[in-house]
């Protein structure tokens, strides 16, 4: 039988009680200090003493009220990211660049997805700062320039990827995609191509409207005409890429060469001529843009522009760990440069 003392810790007495740190500290027999700095990962705490806490957390069932906490430190060490979508090739690397990065400095993310509306874009915000996060890192597409620089003078600290606006542009990490959609259509050009064809993604997006910027460049250095009726705007989808390439093949025009807006909906197209019996180069040449994984393993290999998404992750998390944490060491970039990958889906045009 088990005789308690007078004095024996609440814990003991009764089952439904909820351990509080003071428990913690009396059962690893050290300050509330010392429970303090093993909860916050202080390294000033020996091994021996911090899995003494530990073990004592555990017999007690105790975990930290992380929102007390919070209130107490106004530090939720929490930051949270807004992307258009959750599934794809492209966003994964992005989120993971960004939680590896935040997480190596012990902080979490709480994820919302935006799906390129208006309305769920800023519900997602007003989600996320209701979180009590200290920080947003936001990709986001849909809501004006005008909302995020509103945005930016409230009391969250925001930091955009892939969006460029002037008056907050401290705050955002993007590519030159007026560039990159340059380099795309002036690759194909330098192969002696004249009668090029253009899949463009959503004409809403301004990264959409930069690359279609630096596609009508390249033809205008190149004497050439912009023909509305070969130019198509799509979704990003495989399957968008396989309904645009339907369309352009229907028009019975002469087609030798098709730059598309990313590499999904390249894929998708490609797939259409190869049901045709259209053998890509030798008939049409393609080119994509995002350079994400797969295509790089299909037949033909797709030639493409850089995106590196991924990378734009880790620098706004390295923004926000540099300017809402404090971390003085980390070095942010804002601005990358797009990267020409020549592979096998573009070849010369021939003149057989």
């Amino acid at each position: 039988m088990l005789v308690l003392e007078p004095c024996a810790p609440r814990w003991l007495l009764n089952t439904h009680y909820m351990a509080t740190i003071y428990d913690v500290s009396v059962m690893a027999g050290v300050s509330l200090a010392t429970v303090s700095r093993v909860m916050n990962n202080n390294t000033k705490v020996s091994d021996k003493t911090k899995q003494k806490v530990l073990d004592a957390m555990k017999a007690l069932g105790y975990r930290p009220n992380t929102i007390a906490q919070s209130l107490a430190s106004n530090c939720s060490n929490s930051v949270g990211v807004l992307v258009s979508q959750l599934d794809g090739p492209f966003y994964g690397p992005m989120m993971t660049e960004i939680e590896t990065a935040l997480r190596t400095a012990n902080k979490h993310v709480i994820i919302a997805a935006g799906h390129s509306d208006e309305k769920q874009e800023k519900e997602g915000v007003e989600f996320l700062m209701s979180r009590g996060c200290d920080a947003l890192i936001l990709d986001i597409e849909a809501v004006s320039d005008d909302y995020l620089i509103e945005l930016s003078k409230g009391s969250t600290p925001v930091v955009f990827i892939n969006r460029y606006i002037d008056a907050i542009k401290e705050r955002c990490v993007y590519l030159e995609n007026e560039q990159g959609g340059f380099m795309a259509t002036e690759h194909i050009l330098s192969l002696g191509h004249k009668d090029i064809a253009y899949i463009s993604g959503p004409l809403f997006k301004l990264d959409v409207r930069d690359r279609l910027k630096g596609h009508k460049r390249a033809l205008q250095q190149y004497n050439i005409d912009f023909d509305d009726t070969l130019c198509i705007e799509s979704d990003f989808k495989e399957a968008g890429g396989c309904e645009a390439m339907e369309r352009l093949l229907s028009m019975n025009k002469t087609i030798t060469a098709v730059v598309c807006a990313n590499d999904q909906m390249a894929s998708g197209a490609i797939a259409v001529c190869l049901e045709h019996g259209i053998r890509v180069p030798d008939d049409i040449s393609f080119i994509g843009y995002d350079n994400i994984p797969f295509p790089q393993y299909i037949s033909p290999k797709l030639s493409t522009v850089s995106n590196p998404i991924h990378e734009m992750g880790k620098m706004a998390a390295r923004w926000v760990l540099q300017e809402v944490y404090n971390d003085k060491e980390v070095i942010v970039e804002s601005s990358f440069k797009p990267e020409l990958f020549i592979r096998s889906s573009s070849q010369a045009i021939s003149h057989d």
